[in-house]
């Protein structure tokens, strides 16, 4: 990739990445892999990890999502989850729950130090917390906690100093109060906008913070890399010697969107978004991730897609094995996905009915409601995310030409904001990509469907009252396996009414040099990789 006349591969060649620190990268060339394969400068302690973006945004407020890969390093929660989803101990070292599981009540581990040596204490966790929380954070994630904690309202209008159900009982005890009993309240303080910051210097600094930032992780900030025009193009981090748990194997890491396909031939670069031109080197392939899902809402208020009959035959006529096929790529594994809620959230066994698609029972039921013979269908709006850029994507053309067989005309509109949908009174499909934002059914059923939710006046504006009933039940519903069998319960009303025709999800796949080890993607997806127990053969 090109940079103001030179390239990011001549820059670290030079030894003029990291200019800044006054640091001169050493790299090396080596041709075909070794068997056993080996480290080309068995020197070599830092990873250098491509990164997943186009370009670099020197940010990393965890309350804001920003470079959650970085902060997963730097910062720690409460909790965290393992590859398998299971809640494990991070800056709690354990946690009581009382009142009928509305009340939460954490220990601190004993001696832990942010990277500047100050012992971390619950105060900064009551601040990181209500952090995300006030309006001038500017956090996505406010709403979460908002209609969930006692006093979370009060604070955000200004009733109170700080959020009553956040509580300091010691300087290493925290307790949160919830509203109502909340079985997923801990995946929820696993993500990774519940990092905890330090209180004094972030209220110091403000935002100045974020760009030499302290957190208590296995990893620390070091310096940020830049090219030789000083642009900042990437990220330096250093193992934490003082870390609390287990210790990172790597002693440093380095990480950059702007490194190269031929830097990792090369084998100077580790770890890179996988692309065919990778296939012939031999490389490991490292996928996984599945929290994310692709659907196709449908404008349940607007004629004709007012009708239940013909949204069940729109989503007749879509044909997803040929879909997953045109939206292939070598960085993604892209699969079919026939349920409204992820099927591998633990605990979650949904009934899973992929159907066939079937397009002349499709324009059989259109004809039904009588259209074509005596009337025209309507065109229908397909709303495209501006920043993804599809109307002239393999996967667009073959989903107009499958409605199309039907009958049906799709108009791609490329759209920047939902509010854009406001006042349309045309019929609409909208390709939406919903990554979860914690690992629970609510986090998809809520924000989509429900009938408060903005998202869903705005984009799909359906409404059942069966489906609201249940969906507060299962929000005050303290049992996890009634709690579940409620979700599946909405999930068979979303197959009944169809919404949205759920479509795919995505798996990113890695290319791993053959002398690393211990790389995972967990579950979550490669944001929450975990680089503790990745090393290289040496």
């Amino acid at each position: 990739m090109k940079m103001k006349g030179m390239t990011i591969r001549t820059a670290i060649r030079t030894g003029l990445l990291g200019i800044v620190s006054g640091s001169i990268l050493c790299l090396s060339v080596s041709s075909a892999t070794e068997k056993p394969p080996q480290l080309p400068n068995p020197e070599r302690d830092t990873l250098r990890f491509q990164g997943f973006e186009t370009s670099f945004q020197p940010k990393l407020d965890p309350a804001k999502g920003e470079m959650v890969f970085i902060g997963q390093q730097i910062f720690d929660g409460l909790v965290r989850l393992d590859d398998n989803l299971n809640i494990v101990p991070d800056l709690a070292e354990y946690w009581n729950i009382s009142e009928g599981g509305r009340c939460y009540t954490f220990y601190l581990r004993k001696g832990v130090r942010f990277h500047d040596g100050r012992t971390l204490t619950a105060a900064d966790v009551k601040f990181s917390l209500e952090r995300l929380l006030r309006k001038d954070t500017e956090s996505p994630y406010r709403q979460l906690f908002l209609d969930k904690v006692v006093g979370a309202e009060d604070f955000v209008r200004g009733k109170t100093a700080g959020v009553s159900g956040f509580r300091i009982l010691d300087p290493s005890i925290f307790e949160l109060e919830w509203k109502y009993p909340f079985v997923s309240a801990l995946s929820l303080l696993s993500m990774s906008f519940c990092r905890v910051l330090p209180m004094e210097l972030v209220e110091r600094q403000g935002q100045t913070f974020f760009f030499h930032p302290i957190g208590t992780g296995p990893f620390q900030f070091d310096l940020w890399m830049r090219s030789p025009q000083l642009d900042i193009v990437g990220v330096r981090l250093l193992r934490n010697p003082a870390y609390h748990g287990r210790k990172p194997r790597l002693t440093a890491v380095e990480y950059s969107p702007y490194f190269t396909s031929d830097q990792f031939a090369d084998r100077d670069v580790d770890i890179a978004p996988f692309s065919a031109d990778l296939t012939r080197l031999g490389c490991q392939v490292v996928e996984g991730g599945a929290f994310n899902i692709s659907f196709l809402v449908m404008s349940c208020a607007n004629p004709p897609f007012d009708r239940t009959r013909v949204r069940r035959a729109m989503s007749l006529a879509v044909d997803k094995d040929k879909l997953v096929e045109s939206a292939s790529s070598a960085a993604f594994t892209v699969r079919a996905n026939h349920t409204y809620i992820p099927a591998k959230l633990p605990g979650f066994f949904p009934s899973i009915d992929p159907g066939n698609p079937d397009p002349e029972r499709a324009r059989q039921i259109l004809e039904e409601e009588g259209y074509f013979s005596s009337k025209a269908f309507p065109e229908i709006l397909l709303f495209i995310p501006a920043a993804q850029r599809m109307s002239d994507a393999p996967f667009i053309r073959e989903l107009i030409r499958q409605f199309a067989v039907v009958g049906v005309v799709l108009a791609p509109k490329y759209f920047r904001s939902y509010a854009e949908m406001t006042d349309m009174t045309r019929p609409y499909f909208v390709f939406l990509e919903w990554v979860m934002d914690y690992p629970d059914p609510e986090n998809v059923i809520q924000p989509l469907f429900a009938k408060s939710s903005p998202a869903n006046r705005i984009t799909a504006r359906f409404s059942d009252v069966e489906f609201e009933r249940l969906l507060e039940s299962a929000v005050l519903e303290s049992g996890r396996t009634k709690r579940l069998d409620l979700f599946r319960e909405m999930e068979q009303i979303l197959r009944r009414e169809v919404p949205a025709v759920p479509l795919f999800s995505f798996e990113r796949r890695l290319a791993v040099q053959p002398f690393i080890r211990g790389l995972r993607i967990p579950a979550l997806g490669a944001m929450y990789i975990d680089l503790r127990e990745v090393t290289f053969v040496r």
